[in-house]
């Protein structure tokens, strides 16, 4: 089915240079968890209670005087719940944006527990059984990396050394491609490069296990900004078909009957909303035709992998005497399958 359509259409930045996010926990309401973070769990038993508390914690700046203290309360990320259950690793996640290559550091503190007494870093974490976590036990005076996937914990990587409790430490986590190291109180523990079915990229969360009281503090990543797949596809699209006068990909909007514009050759027109033709490819799997003065345009459906339309691709293509709706489908053809070679799921579209 081809049905006559109503015209509708990346400047793609270079990724940029490495970014930084720092948590400042005193910017949050005491008692409460933090805006942005999802409490969760792997294994057994309920998510943590995680909330601001105030705690004493050493100072960012020097004393001015010999005489000034060096400790002051500070507000702090604390995780207070006390399930003894053995399986139990509550978990704090940030919501709000995964990482790929970046280094994350943060300040710990393991203050009580009977069962266990540790405090982590979980990373690329994909879901609640699918992560990598390094985490510090002061009870068995462990430092240990490893990786759950689908539930199931890896082999542990990591030496013995004194953790005591009750005091602060530092923790760092920097991750290159599959190559992965962590440092505690800046001395290089743990160096793995994970080569099987490694996580690329994911959120990170806070970490700990049963009864474990544990405060965090001091929490920035350094990281080098995800570029979207399609941002990346976009980009060589259009250096590979130089003379598109336009190609955008649009994806069903939040409400129903609704669809929005995700990658465009003018990527300030991202976000903006389809029309009925955009809708009708991803409802329907129809194709749709037009014709400018000086244009033509064709919108084809983007098919996953199953063959279910996730997306409409509008290819806007300059027209030439003689131009007829089949030619512009023979133009617009080999370049949508290109791009469904490279986009297989929503999730590529999205992420």
């Amino acid at each position: 089915m081809r049905a006559p359509f109503i015209w509708l259409v990346l400047i793609v930045a270079v990724p940029a240079a490495a970014a930084e996010r720092k948590f400042d926990f005193s910017d949050f309401r005491e008692n409460q968890a933090p805006p942005g973070f999802r409490s969760a769990v792997t294994g057994l038993g309920s998510p943590g209670e995680w909330k601001i508390v105030m705690d004493e914690a050493q100072t960012l700046l020097q004393p001015m005087t010999t005489q000034a203290p060096s400790v002051m309360k500070r507000a702090v990320l604390a995780q207070v719940a006390k399930d003894p259950t053995d399986e139990h690793f509550p978990l704090l996640i940030f919501d709000e944006e995964t990482y790929a290559d970046f280094t994350l550091t943060t300040k710990f503190k393991t203050v009580s527990g009977t069962v266990e007494r540790m405090a982590g870093i979980a990373f690329h974490i994909q879901n609640e059984t699918n992560y990598y976590v390094v985490r510090a036990s002061s009870l068995g005076n462990t430092f240990r990396f490893y990786k759950v996937f689908n539930g199931q914990r890896g082999p542990m990587v990591g030496p013995e050394v004194p953790i005591p409790s009750g005091v602060w430490h530092e923790l760092t986590v920097e991750c290159k491609g599959p190559s992965i190291r962590c440092l505690l109180n800046g001395k290089e523990l743990v160096s793995i490069t994970d080569k099987i079915n490694p996580f690329a990229f994911g959120k990170f969360g806070f970490w700990t296990k049963s009864d474990s009281v544990s405060y965090f503090n001091d929490v920035s990543i350094v990281y080098t900004p995800r570029e979207a797949a399609i941002t990346k596809l976009m980009r060589e699209m259009s250096k590979h078909y130089p003379r598109l006068l336009g190609l955008q990909v649009y994806i069903a909007g939040a409400d129903p009957g609704t669809t929005r514009l995700v990658a465009s050759k003018d990527e300030r027109q991202n976000g903006q909303p389809g029309a009925r033709a955009e809708r009708e490819v991803i409802q329907q799997g129809v194709i749709y035709y037009g014709k400018e003065k000086e244009s033509v345009s064709v919108v084809m459906p983007l098919r996953d992998r199953n063959g279910d339309p996730i997306a409409a691709v509008r290819v806007v293509m300059k027209s030439f005497p003689g131009q007829t709706e089949d030619n512009a489908l023979v133009r617009a053809t080999p370049i949508v399958k290109e791009m469904q070679a490279r986009i297989q799921t929503l999730e590529d579209l999205t992420d």
